[in-house]
């Protein structure tokens, strides 16, 4: 289906003259940021770097921000303040791309501030093993193979290593990514060191920026749950396995849910005015898509959702701390795609998003979300309950075995719809099935 187009031409002049002031205005920050980092003055580098990535939310977003820049002090504060509160050990890792250049740059809760370069991850070689990496992992047809490996592993390498001294030194178990564009689009838990995947030592998260991310903690475990999804459409292909994971999180959470006909904007509007719901769930196709963000939506039953409309909802308004999206996708390499998905908690208004990356088979994603709610009531943070769920695939706790979705707490299981019974056993461990599920802003 081709993308909806910018209506009139005025909405076109629009969107393309923001795009050049964007370019501009991000030029002048790339400009200052290398400057900075050569004369080795890493504290102004990255409080402009964290401030060039806010704008750049900013501007495509069509928000308005704080010219404030957050220095690394204020953002080890608020680190170790959440650590606190918590028991973690948080780190932030940025990611600056420069045609010559990667530049890592990393702030720890203990109060390091580390940088490396990297010259053989110029950004030409860099963007190329990101794209081969992500190929690797969705391609159909080599899911019982580790055909993703080097490039998985090459990446690691560049990323991660050079920072993992100062990382254990600090003992860190969360890492917030806040990545240049390009990189915004891959599935850094399937990240690997040569014995095991990135999210096996870590809980991960992608952040817009610092300045970008409320970062107040809010314990979930109690929270009311507002599910809705949708199983058939008019013109995208159906979600089979929704009516189940729709089951399943309801028996475990207290809250409502709807499906189909009952999915619609005013009744997502009226629900969420309705009580105070922690965390949204919406188990529908969406799609984050080049251009202007009224390209990319989100499918109700009658309607679609768009980008630029999610603000309308007011999700803020009683606050809701999670939308869930379980069933969405990410434009491959798209600068403007991948800003319209690492900015959705920030549009949505929440603290945390979850989406994923790619479509995940129907099965799969059932796997992933029915885990990932039982982990949520008893994990300490939003990200701990992702990664178990994660790890619990990838070790083959979560499996497809006689018809059923068995899992580390669901005893007999869960029984799949008639649709998906005719499948054969089935293991999810292979990281098409598990790391294209990304947390979006606060990982607490």
């Amino acid at each position: 289906m081709p993308p909806e187009r910018i209506q009139s031409p005025r909405g076109l002049r629009n969107f393309i003259n923001s795009n050049i002031r964007d370019s501009v205005i991000q030029s002048a920050f790339r400009g200052g940021i290398g400057r900075n980092l050569e004369a080795g003055q890493i504290s102004a580098a990255l409080s402009l770097l964290d401030k060039s990535f806010s704008q750049e939310f900013a501007e495509y977003l069509d928000i308005n921000i704080s010219d404030e820049l957050v220095s690394p002090e204020e953002i080890q504060k608020k680190l170790a303040s959440v650590g606190a509160q918590t028991g973690t050990k948080p780190s932030l890792i940025y990611l600056f791309s420069q045609p010559e250049e990667l530049n890592l740059m990393l702030i720890t809760s203990c109060g390091e501030v580390v940088h490396k370069s990297v010259p053989a991850a110029n950004r030409a070689e860099l963007l190329k093993v990101v794209t081969q990496f992500r190929d690797e992992i969705t391609k159909p047809g080599v899911r019982a193979t580790t055909s993703y490996l080097p490039s998985s592993q090459q990446l690691y390498k560049w990323m991660i290593a050079p920072l993992e001294d100062s990382l254990k030194k600090c003992e860190t178990d969360t890492i917030s990514f806040v990545v240049d564009r390009g990189l915004r689009g891959m599935p850094f838990a399937a990240l690997h060191d040569g014995q095991q995947f990135l999210v096996e030592k870590y809980n991960l998260s992608l952040m817009p920026s610092i300045n970008l991310t409320d970062t107040r903690y809010v314990d979930l475990r109690n929270s009311q749950v507002l599910a809705m999804g949708a199983s058939e459409f008019s013109d995208l292909n159906p979600l089979p396995a929704v009516p189940a994971e729709i089951a399943a999180i309801s028996r475990e959470w207290p809250g409502v849910s709807f499906l189909n006909e009952d999915f619609t904007l005013d009744n997502l509007k009226r629900q969420h005015q309705s009580r105070p719901f922690g965390i949204i769930h919406l188990a529908t196709h969406g799609e984050f898509r080049p251009g202007a963000p009224n390209n990319s939506f989100i499918q109700l039953w009658n309607s679609r959702l768009r980008l630029d409309q999610l603000r309308d909802l007011r999700l803020n308004n009683p606050q809701v701390n999670m939308l869930v999206l379980s069933a969405c996708r990410t434009a491959v390499g798209d600068a403007q795609a991948e800003l319209g998905f690492g900015g959705l908690a920030l549009q949505a208004g929440v603290q945390t998003a979850l989406g994923s990356l790619w479509y995940v088979s129907d099965e799969g994603t059932l796997g992933l979300m029915s885990e990932f709610y039982q982990q949520l009531k008893t994990a300490r943070i939003k990200a701990a309950a992702l990664r178990q769920a994660q790890i619990a695939m990838l070790r083959g706790d979560v499996r497809l075995e006689g018809g059923r979705l068995r899992g580390l707490s669901r005893g007999e299981g869960v029984e799949l719809p008639a649709s998906l019974q005719g499948f054969a056993d089935l293991k999810l461990s292979h990281p098409y099935y598990w790391s294209a599920f990304v947390m979006i802003g606060s990982p607490w």
